[in-house]
C-alpha cells in the first residue's frame, strides 16, 4: 500500500486478523520468510528494513491462503508458503536488474507470478494442496442484476471493501482499519485509495458487471493500488497529476474485466483445465504504462526511484529542489553582471542548463 510507517502496518495486520486469523497468520510468515531470505542473499539493507523484501511475500502467504480450499488451519499449506515465499527476493532481484534500466519499479510482479506458479502447478483437484476452482466469467451481466436493484449502502460499502481487497479481505471493517492506517500514514494516499475504489466501483457499473462483484471489491483493488502510485507517489502531486492518477484508476479497472475474463478461460476448452486469478496484473500493467509516458508539461514530473516517498514529502522535495535550482541561478547571473568583461570585450557568459525533474539529485 505504498506506506512505511509502523503503526500503520500494525494496524493493517489487526484489520487483516479480524478478517481471518489463519490467513493473517501465513502472510505474517510469508513476510518474514521473504524477508530472511533477502538478508541471506545480500540484498540491499535500507531496501530490507524498508519492507521493500516482504510486502510480497505477505501477499503470497495472504494469497495461497485465501485460494486453499482445505480450510483454515491446514498446517500443509505452510510449507509451499515458505518456498514460494523464500523464492520472492529471488524473484524481485532479477526483475529490478531489468526494470532499472528505466528506472522502473517492479511493484507486486513477484507475487503475481509465483501465485500464478503455485496454483497453475496444483489445481483445483491436487490431493494435498487444491485450489479454488476459477470458473470463466461467460456473462458480465446476469438477468437478475440491473439498476433498480442495486442495494445502495452495499454500494458504499464496496469502497473500503475494495482496499481491503488489496489482500483479498471482503470484510468492510477490515477496509475500514487499512484506510485509517492509510490516514495515519499520508493522507494524500488514504484520499487516492478511496479514490481508485470509488472508480472501480462505477467502472464495474458502467460495464453491467454482477452486483456481487461489485459490493466484494473485486472492481476496486487494482485501481486502489494504481491511483495511490500515480497520485503522488512516483509523480509529484499536482492537479494534472491527480488527474492522471484517476484516469489511471478507470484504465485499470477495464484492464482487470479484461484480464479476469481472458485469464479464468485460459485453456478452458482443452481436457487439461487451466485458470488462473487476475491477482494484481492489471495494477502492474496499467500502473508501469503510466509511468512510461513522455510529457512537456513540467506539473507531470516524474521522481526517481532513488527519491522517491510519500506524496507530501514528494511535494516538499520538489519545492526544495526548485528554490535551490531557482537560487543558484540567480547567484550565478548575479556573479556574471558583476564580473569584469573580457579583453577581448565580451561577456563573460556562461550557459546554465537547467535540471529536469526526472533527474536524480
Amino acid at each position: 500500500m505504498f506506506v512505511n510507517n509502523p503503526l500503520s502496518g500494525l494496524l493493517i495486520t489487526a484489520g487483516l486478523f479480524l478478517q481471518d486469523p489463519w490467513w493473517a497468520l501465513n502472510g505474517l510468515l510469508g513476510t518474514l520468510v521473504s524477508t530472511v531470505s533477502a538478508i541471506l542473499l545480500g540484498q540491499n539493507r535500507e531496501a530490507i528494513s524498508a519492507g521493500l523484501y516482504g510486502y510480497n511475500g505477505a501477499l503470497v502467504g495472504m494469497l495461497m491462503a485465501v485460494f486453499s480450499t482445505r480450510g483454515s488451519w491446514y498446517w500443509w499449506l505452510l510449507l509451499p508458503n515458505m518456498f514460494m515465499s523464500m523464492l520472492c527476493p529471488v524473484v524481485s532481484s532479477a526483475l529490478s536488474s531489468v526494470a532499472s534500466k528505466w528506472d522502473l519499479p517492479i511493484f507486486t510482479l513477484p507475487f503475481n507470478i509465483l501465485v500464478c506458479l503455485h496454483i497453475a502447478a496444483t489445481g483445483a483437484n491436487h490431493p494435498y494442496f487444491p485450489e479454488v476452482d476459477i470458473q470463466p466469467n461467460n456473462h458480465l451481466h446476469t438477468s437478475n442484476d440491473s439498476i433498480t436493484s442495486l442495494n445502495i449502502s452495499q454500494l458504499f460499502l464496496s469502497v473500503p471493501v475494495g482496499v481491503g481487497q488489496v489482500y483479498g479481505c471482503d470484510s468492510p471493517w477490515t477496509g475500514g482499519l487499512i484506510l485509517l492506517a492509510l490516514l495515519l500514514s499520508s493522507p494524500t494516499i488514504c484520499f487516492h485509495a478511496m479514490l481508485g475504489s470509488a472508480a472501480g466501483m462505477l467502472s464495474g457499473l458502467a460495464l453491467a458487471a454482477p452486483h456481487r462483484d461489485i459490493y466484494s471489491g473485486l472492481w476496486g483493488y487494482n485501481s486502489v493500488l494504481s491511483c495511490i502510485a500515480i497520485g503522488g507517489v512516483f509523480y509529484v502531486i499536482t492537479w494534472q497529476t491527480h488527474l492522471l492518477a484517476l484516469i489511471c484508476a478507470l484504465f485499470c479497472a477495464y484492464m482487470t474485466s479484461a484480464s479476469s475474463n481472458l485469464m479464468s478461460k485460459l485453456s478452458y476448452d482443452i481436457p487439461f483445465q487451466l485458470a488462473l486469478p487476475a491477482c494484481t496484473w492489471p495494477f502492474c500493467l496499467s500502473t508501469l504504462i503510466f509511468l512510461l509516458i513522455s510529457s512537456e508539461i513540467p506539473a507531470i514530473c516524474r521522481l526517481p526511484l532513488s527519491v522517491v516517498s510519500y506524496p507530501e514529502e514528494n511535494w516538499r522535495y520538489q519545492r526544495q529542489l526548485k528554490a535551490s535550482e531557482k537560487a543558484q541561478h540567480s547567484q550565478q547571473s548575479s556573479s556574471q553582471e558583476e564580473a569584469p568583461l573580457k579583453e577581448n570585450g565580451g561577456p563573460n557568459v556562461q550557459l546554465v542548463g537547467e535540471r529536469g525533474c526526472n533527474e536524480s539529485v
